[in-house]
């Protein structure tokens, strides 16, 4: 597509504006199907004008392709046009494929997308066999993200169903307190929808979705079976216990079949990140953790890193946001350092990611250490990994890896992009991706490259979470196009 004259910008903004809001109710529609739409890895679902907009300017940018609204939306089109199946299908990368085929041989989009949807055309299997439940057991900063993806994901609501929080009543008003703290967050904003509170029968509904809040002083004393709830998965994000003996008291629970905790376990347990060794879930596996936000987050570029170049030795200092484990004031902490005010203080602190590293990447057992600062910032922290490879490169050739990595390999959801010089950390709020590679910043030289990694280590850890929850209930998709071997969900 040519690029348009001075006196062309706006009408073209606005024809593409248009083709952007004739998407959404296509996308909604196709997405009440199990149908889930993307463009390059980003979902399409659920998103605004300006925001389909904006990940189509995105694509142009980071892809350096012509993808733009006049080219996907005929695809999207002929989409909805198909009896399809539940599947996850990429239009952005449909589009750019038909670019490239379809010039002057006369093929419709009509013509094309029925050849790359042939399997799932007329294939309404269920991406699940029945409805998982949830359960979460604790309801702070990641507890309320994940009950926001939870709601957002309900589609069908033939998936994974958020059923019930477990707290411990604080007060007389706990309900309203917790359905006000869902409703409204000073980083991540207003709840996308409505809220409203059941008082008499102590449920939150949101967006139609009635979650029931159990008040419970133990993980055990809780039966949620008395709530309609069975073979739940126990999401506990309270980080109370950590090993096989604690997280168990969740399985004496009748309706509670399975644990994952929002941290790392210990004691042997498995510690699952999305992407990753994702394949290593059975559903035999009764208690695991998603590990850390900063395992989460440098995992990912280091596989990729390694599989290219083979690291040889690297340092890893995380710049983390403080977090409610640290003190608003000076006061006491049984840790080193961390009982000095967060929100005035750059604090240094241990981080055990490092080490989580190697259990996950065996081959760089030895090879990474590491150091964590925690800075006065509420959210999205950064790692800088400073590598020693086993050959020489430049910064064009790592640069374009992991551009590459993020647009086109199995670690797409994982892995996210960017070259612009001037983004700072509040801009990657609410990011999905585990991490994002910051290019711009990127340095290179013979063997040695130092590369800077930002991380929403709330909302892409709360991603990457569900991603998990996803993926251990057996939930499948088929992947369209297929180019990468589907390890994870929007």
């Amino acid at each position: 597509m040519a690029l348009p004259s001075l006196d062309d910008y706006f009408p073209d903004w606005k024809e593409r504006e248009a083709l952007a809001e004739a998407m959404i109710p296509i996308i909604g529609g196709l997405y009440r199907k199990n149908v889930v739409c993307y463009c390059f890895g980003r979902a399409l679902y659920n998103q605004s004008v300006t925001s389909i907009m904006k990940t189509h300017r995105y694509v142009r940018q980071v892809a350096k392709n012509e993808l733009s609204e006049f080219e996907s939306y005929p695809i999207l089109k002929a989409l909805s046009d198909l009896d399809l199946g539940p599947s996850h299908i990429d239009v952005g990368k449909l589009a750019t494929q038909y670019m490239d085929e379809s010039a002057g041989n006369g093929v419709t989009p009509l013509d094309f997308v029925r050849r790359e949807c042939a399997e799932v055309i007329g294939r309404h299997v269920p991406p699940i066999e029945k409805p998982q439940d949830v359960v979460l057991y604790g309801f702070g900063r990641i507890g309320r993200l994940l009950a926001r993806l939870l709601i957002e994901k309900t589609g069908s609501g033939q998936q994974l169903r958020l059923r019930a929080i477990v707290v411990r009543k604080a007060s007389d008003n706990d309900l309203g307190k917790r359905a006000s703290l869902l409703r409204r967050d000073s980083v991540h904003g207003a709840f996308p929808g409505t809220i409203r509170v059941d008082e008499e029968n102590s449920c939150i509904i949101a967006n139609g979705n009635v979650i029931r809040v159990i008040y419970a002083g133990a993980p055990a004393d809780v039966d949620y079976t008395a709530y309609g709830i069975n073979d739940a998965i126990v999401i506990d994000n309270t980080g109370a216990w950590r090993d096989a003996k604690g997280l168990g008291e969740h399985l004496k629970a009748k309706g509670a079949a399975r644990v994952l905790l929002t941290a790392p376990v210990k004691g042997g347990l498995k510690n699952i990140v999305s992407g990753i060794n994702s394949n290593e879930l059975s559903k035999d596996d009764k208690i695991i953790g998603a590990a850390s936000c900063t395992t989460n987050a440098i995992v990912p570029v280091l596989r990729t890193m390694h599989d290219e170049f083979e690291i040889v030795h690297g340092h890893m200092e995380t710049v983390h946001a403080y977090t409610p484990d640290q003190n608003l004031i000076d006061n006491y902490h049984k840790k080193s350092r961390r009982g000095r005010s967060a929100p005035l203080n750059m604090v240094i602190t241990e981080t055990g990611a490092s080490s989580a590293v190697t259990q996950l990447l065996p081959e760089l057992e030895g090879k990474l250490t590491g150091n964590a600062i925690r800075v006065p910032t509420p959210d999205v922290s950064l790692a800088i990994l400073n590598l020693t490879l086993s050959r020489s490169t430049t910064l064009e050739e790592v640069n374009g890896h992991l551009r590459n990595a993020s647009l086109y390999s199995a670690l797409q959801r994982q892995i996210d992009y960017t070259e612009s010089p001037e983004m700072v950390s509040s801009d990657f709020i609410g990011n999905r991706h585990a991490c994002i590679v910051d290019g711009g910043a990127t340095i290179a030289k013979d063997n040695r490259v130092v590369l800077y990694v930002w991380y929403d280590n709330e909302y892409g850890y709360a991603c990457q979470v569900v991603r998990v929850v996803q993926k251990w209930s057996g939930i499948r998709y088929p992947l369209i196009p297929q180019d990468v071997a589907h390890t994870g969900f929007g």
